[in-house]
């Protein structure tokens, strides 16, 4: 312990647990930044014992995480991320590892049809989420025959040749993916689901996530801000179905940032940042439906057979309507449209003139 002590510093993870964080949910102080980096950084080397790693994360759940700390560990996270950035400027959509359990996948169709319409898509992830261990991109890729275990330069490439990308987590954020089965013990979530869907392995300048409630994604833009490795132009979150990047049926919150869109000025007469949100009804956008109506049996297979199915002109109703909506705010978010709606009718166009399955080709032979 004492030769790790020098190698990282003062704050072992039971020092920060016995001082710092692990008195409980309303006694437990935050840590700063340098604490915070200090600790994923010996997360990340191996060098806690599973017992103590367990109880950091368990006490960073239970007191909840600052932006502060979680910029901290985004920053220590991308320093071991192997980025590639393809020439276009995606919308990145990384609030896709928890998977799903019950409803359709429409990540895969909905940005096949954004990328018809101009606007590039990333998404990232996974093989399996530790203790969800349910279906996502990965997957639903897998079964529309699309190659998904690439080199981050392979993927760079899959954006430009086609207009949709995946990252491949075990080869872009291996650090990350080395702590699977630790995680997977804890057998609950922690601050490391957070940080891993805020990678970025394209370099975007846009980030399209989901949340369960309105905090979560002030917090998120928030941990953009304090991240000294990210530097984000947009971030737009929507409540997701599932808390996946599918919005959910009915009435839900959007939330929306841009680092130089506030109407007022700062001190020093620069633009400052702007955090707005606003409520919209799926039906008034041609999703008329609950999520019930969204459900199937087998998440991966079903989903890529609808994917296929929409983009080809085969299928309309529930699912399709879904599929353009999703495509509508990826669009929206990319500032390829001036609003939703603006979204939507180019969105339909591309399923109408065959574009959006052209990118599904171009994707199975990439």
């Amino acid at each position: 312990m004492a030769q790790a002590t020098q190698e990282f510093g003062d704050w072992p993870l039971k020092r920060l647990m016995t001082e710092v964080c692990g008195s409980g949910h309303k006694s437990a102080d935050d840590l700063t930044r340098a604490q915070a980096t200090e600790a994923f950084e010996r997360i990340l080397g191996g060098e806690p014992d599973p017992t103590t790693l367990g109880a950091f994360w368990l006490a960073n759940r239970w007191k909840r995480n600052t932006a502060e700390e979680l910029g901290a560990y985004v920053d220590v996270m991308c320093e071991r991320v192997e980025y590639a950035e393809p020439d276009a400027d995606p919308v990145d959509c990384g609030a896709n590892y928890d998977g799903k359990g019950r409803t359709a996948i429409f990540g895969v169709a909905a940005g096949a049809v954004a990328a018809a319409a101009g606007t590039p898509v990333v998404v990232h992830s996974g093989d399996r989420v530790p203790t969800q261990k349910q279906d996502a991109y990965k997957h639903v890729l897998d079964e529309l025959g699309v190659h998904t275990e690439l080199t981050p330069s392979d993927s760079a490439d899959m954006v430009d040749e086609t207009g949709f990308g995946f990252y491949y987590q075990p080869a872009f954020n291996p650090a990350i993916d080395d702590l699977f089965e630790r995680r997977d013990m804890v057998g609950v979530r922690s601050f490391v689901n957070t940080v891993e869907t805020l990678a970025n392995p394209a370099g975007a300048s846009v980030h399209l996530g989901s949340f369960y409630h309105l905090a979560f994604a002030k917090k998120v833009v928030d941990t953009f801000v304090e991240s000294e490795f990210h530097d984000l132009d947009r971030v737009l979150m929507f409540q997701g179905m599932e808390g996946y990047d599918d919005v959910r049926p009915g009435y839900t919150k959007v939330a929306e940032w841009d680092a130089a869109g506030g109407d007022a000025d700062d001190e020093d007469g620069s633009e400052s940042a702007s955090f707005t949100d606003f409520e919209i009804e799926t039906a008034e956008y041609g999703m008329d439906l609950e999520e019930e109506d969204l459900a199937v049996d087998d998440v991966a297979a079903d989903s890529a057979k609808i994917t296929e199915e929409v983009l080809s002109g085969e299928r309309d109703g529930a699912f399709a309507d879904a599929v353009a909506v999703n495509a509508a705010l990826r669009i929206y978010a990319g500032e390829d449209a001036d609003s939703i709606e603006d979204g939507l009718e180019v969105a339909r166009e591309a399923i109408d003139d065959g574009s959006a399955a052209a990118v599904l080709d171009d994707l199975r032979e990439f």
